[in-house]
């Protein structure tokens, strides 16, 4: 597995399931990774196999969502030749391939029931039997599975084998969403930018401006440390100038006024009725929602959210304050008014 990304983090709860991955890395055991999207499962099963015993033999992975049902019980334990129409010659499958070493499968929850079932009787007994072949074959295999899905609910429901579920949990890593990650979103995002300037051979490095920071740090991040790092590189690269800080990020790469809308009879009736944003109307992906639980004075909340717009539209214009005007459809003089109102001209001058 290579994988070029690196543990970048100082959140407590990001530590503790960095440092239950070492300690179980020695255990001869199965393990469990679970976690969302972008999370980082991978990263963890790379680290429970580096600083095991079995460092030096292989690691391989398979994505069990990625094959169709038909083929992954030969993907996982090979084939004879002649065993089903297309085996033209034999084939060694995953766990031959990671004898004495590590075999990581990913989207474990997606595995068939036949697939789950050969999958226990490796584990228990440390066999497995080519589709096709009548002799078992003798294999030493360290199994990390990942999953995003509820195991215990699925077990429950029946759609997962409880016994399977019991043999690979001997121990079970939970790796935190980013958004709780306290702290970790600016280290990841200057660690991300930094990364992303030396590639484009910038000069220095000269930050992100500080109401991008604020957005970065309000955003849910459904997509966690994967998303994050898309949205940062990207930002450094649109704006392509190391001597100001990056005054905007763009959050949703299809955003755009021109984007395809779905034909009709896929859209949702929901969607069909939702009001559309006026025209030259900011992203609202990229401007905070304001916290309406915690406005005491409606002023200053107005105040706040309008400033905020402001800023996200001119770091996107590059501080053109004509091109700003005419994107939030005021005039200019009413722009240069806002300017002076929330004092932005000062940050443009600190910027500069």
């Amino acid at each position: 597995m290579k994988n070029e990304s690196q543990f970048i983090g100082q959140s407590g709860a990001f530590l503790d399931a960095v440092e239950r991955a070492s300690r179980a890395a020695s255990m001869n055991r199965p393990v469990l990774v679970i976690g969302e999207r972008g999370t980082g499962k991978e990263l963890i099963a790379e680290r429970l196999h580096r600083l095991s015993s079995r460092w030096d033999e292989p690691l391989v992975t398979m994505n069990c969502a990625a094959l169709p049902e038909t083929l992954i019980e030969a993907e996982l334990f090979g084939h004879e030749a002649g065993a089903f129409t297309g085996a033209t010659k034999a084939r060694t499958g995953r766990f031959e391939e990671a004898d004495r070493g590590t075999l990581f499968l990913d989207e474990l929850g997606t595995l068939s029931m036949g697939a789950q079932e050969r999958l226990l009787r490796a584990v228990e007994y440390g066999e497995i039997t080519r589709i096709g072949a009548s002799r078992p074959i003798r294999v030493d295999v360290r199994i990390v599975a990942a999953t995003n899905d509820d195991l215990p609910a699925l077990a429950a429901s029946g759609e997962f084998r409880a016994d399977l579920l019991d043999r690979l949990s001997f121990e079970v890593i939970t790796l935190p969403p980013l958004r709780v990650r306290e702290g970790d979103i600016g280290v990841l995002a200057e660690y991300f930018g930094r990364r992303m300037a030396a590639e484009l051979d910038w000069d220095r490095w000269p930050g992100f401006a500080g109401h991008v920071m604020d957005a970065l740090e309000d955003h849910a991040w459904p997509g966690n440390v994967r998303e994050l790092r898309n949205v940062v590189e990207r930002a450094v690269y649109r704006w392509g100038d190391f001597e100001t800080p990056i005054a905007h990020v763009q959050f949703d790469p299809f955003d755009s006024p021109w984007r395809p809308r779905p034909p009709e009879h896929r859209r949702s009736t929901s969607a069909a009725l939702s009001p559309k944003p006026a025209p030259g109307a900011p992203d609202a992906a990229l401007v905070p929602a304001p916290n309406f639980d915690a406005v005491d004075d409606l002023r200053i909340a107005v105040d706040t959210h309008e400033r905020a717009i402001l800023q996200h539209a001119l770091g996107k214009h590059r501080w053109n304050q004509r091109q700003t005007a005419r994107a939030l459809g005021l005039t200019y003089d009413q722009l240069r008014h806002c300017i002076r109102k929330h004092g932005l001209m000062q940050e443009q001058d600190e910027s500069a």
